[in-house]
């Protein structure tokens, strides 16, 4: 199958042009071609009224979304309907993610995601482990119940999906350098978070092969004058990734600019650490035991404590643009090809470029979601 999409503004690897079409055949975008080119003028081309043309968004922080919760049902179905409810705002790529829970659940969870990918329900990249390997005085609001040390067959399941990409969040000071470097050198990629780490301990764990920080700043040991914590080891290195919330909610926007300040560019991430409120009609959902009630773009318990959020990542876009005073283009490549570069998927997504896979959104200039495509092919 053979689309053209034209007239827009497209994000290319060296910035905006209004000057090319996108030539897509199956799954991959097979060229750029100039507007003035006789395959540009196809009748059956996809005019896109001058708006804009970016990568798809992906979010590599995806607990639930449609009114459900991986946790609650780590099946097939579940992953569908979350991805659906992401695609409408422009995430073309996740990770359906499972906050702390038992080994049974787990297990599922990781079978769940690789009969997805098998299937090929569109989106899903792999599977994000958000604990439970990590610190009870950071727990957020994850079952502390839940929390423990894994011996050698929770490893081997950890390691376990054959498709797609892991991510494993853990507390450097529950888990020892040397199944931090395990679990690199099995293809897992380590981020530290939920964590009351001093500095040298999430130091050493970056040495053992982390590359990544969930949603820096939140449930992590704070950088101070004399103890610069995990934030400090965070903003520090140059080579890791971080994770933001750019809600409102999460962090101050004075906060953002900082991390984009010290971070490499390319370094800093967009994630939703979304619920199931995004895309669904409910208000409040249960998590942990606890009833979770969100008010104004802000979900939390009873006790006031943060549970994820209501962001999408279009919102998360938009909010880039207005908190960080980035450009468009940076704010979507903050949205797409650093997760990707993050999630090692660069050759093939994150980018529009000929040979790269087909997952596009197309924004309107209220930065609204107008369509998207996941390999190729074009939402409703």
């Amino acid at each position: 199958m053979k689309t053209i999409l034209r007239n827009g503004r497209i994000l290319t690897e060296t910035g905006f042009r209004d000057d090319l079409a996108v030539l897509v055949e199956g799954e991959r975008i097979a060229a750029l071609l100039d507007a003035g080119d006789a395959r540009a003028r196809d009748a059956n081309a996809h005019d896109l009224g001058g708006r804009t043309l970016l990568p798809g968004f992906i979010d590599v922080q995806v607990n639930g979304g449609g009114d459900v919760l991986f946790n609650d049902a780590p099946t097939v179905e579940t992953i569908r309907r979350i991805g659906a409810a992401h695609r409408r705002y422009g995430t073309t790529g996740f990770l359906p993610t499972l906050i702390s829970d038992d080994v049974e659940v787990m297990r599922a969870a990781i079978a769940a995601v690789d009969a997805a990918i098998a299937e090929g329900v569109p989106g899903v990249l792999g599977i994000h482990l958000e604990g439970p390997y990590i610190a009870p005085e950071r727990r957020g609001a994850h079952d502390a119940a839940k929390f423990r040390v894994p011996d050698a067959r929770e490893i081997e399941m950890v390691c376990s999906l054959r498709n797609g990409v892991t991510v494993l969040t853990l507390a450097p000071e529950r888990v020892a350098p040397a199944l931090v470097r395990d679990f690199a050198a099995r293809g897992v990629i380590v981020c530290i978070g939920h964590s009351a780490a001093s500095y040298e301990q999430a130091r050493a764990a970056l040495d053992a092969g982390a590359r990544g920080f969930t949603h820096v700043y939140n449930a992590m040991s704070p950088l101070q004058g004399r103890a610069p914590g995990v934030v400090g080891a965070a903003l520090e290195d140059c080579a890791s990734w971080c994770g933001v919330i750019a809600d409102g909610h999460h962090v101050h926007p004075a906060a953002l600019r900082v991390a984009l300040a010290a971070k490499p560019r390319g370094k800093l991430l967009l994630v939703t650490d979304a619920m199931p409120p995004v895309g669904g009609v409910s208000g409040s959902y249960a998590l942990a035991g606890e009833t979770v009630t969100c008010r104004g773009g802000r979900c939390e318990t009873a006790d006031g404590v943060l549970a994820g959020s209501a962001l999408d990542m279009a919102g998360a876009v938009r909010n880039a643009v207005a908190m960080l005073g980035v450009g468009l283009d940076e704010a979507a490549r903050m949205a797409s090809t650093y997760p990707a570069d993050f999630l090692g998927l660069s050759r093939s997504h994150g980018r529009i470029a000929a040979g790269m896979r087909a997952d596009l959104v197309e924004l309107d200039a209220a930065l609204d979601v107008r369509r998207s495509w996941i390999g190729g092919v074009a939402s409703a």
